[in-house]
């Protein structure tokens, strides 16, 4: 079974850059084949929103609306690995932020969480002034 497991949230102060990674494991190459990686934000108050997406063996990117040009998705395919990396941080970015797994057959990516069905448990950033 697919997991996936987040790190490197913590606590950023504005102005300050975070690289989060994302690692996958238990997906054999089948399942791989048709796979694309979201990144996700859940805000306090908020529902979740569509961070980005990298298709994991073709590695095209998409980016939601929220980006704004802040937010750079890669993979690394030998360590199976996603990363987003954020730039320009502030407050408004504190967030629970997740990635997770889908299968797209027909289409690239979603940006609708509900296409996704894997999930890791997330890492919290926390920005204050």
């Amino acid at each position: 079974q697919v997991q996936l497991i987040e790190s490197g949230g913590g606590l950023v102060q504005p102005g300050d850059s975070l690289r989060l990674s994302c690692e996958i494991s238990g997906a054999s190459e089948r399942e791989l084949r048709p796979m694309a990686l979201g990144w996700f934000r859940e805000s306090p108050g908020k529902e979740r929103e569509f961070g980005g997406a990298i298709t994991w063996i073709g590695g095209e990117i998409y980016y939601g609306d929220l980006v704004n040009g802040r937010f750079t998705i890669s993979r690394d395919l030998a360590a199976l690995t996603s990363n987003m990396r954020k730039h320009s941080l502030g407050t408004g970015d504190t967030a629970v932020y997740y990635c997770a797994a889908g299968t797209f057959w027909r289409s690239a990516y979603s940006s609708a969480a509900k296409d996704y069905t894997q999930w890791g448990e997330g890492t919290k950033v926390t920005g204050y002034s």
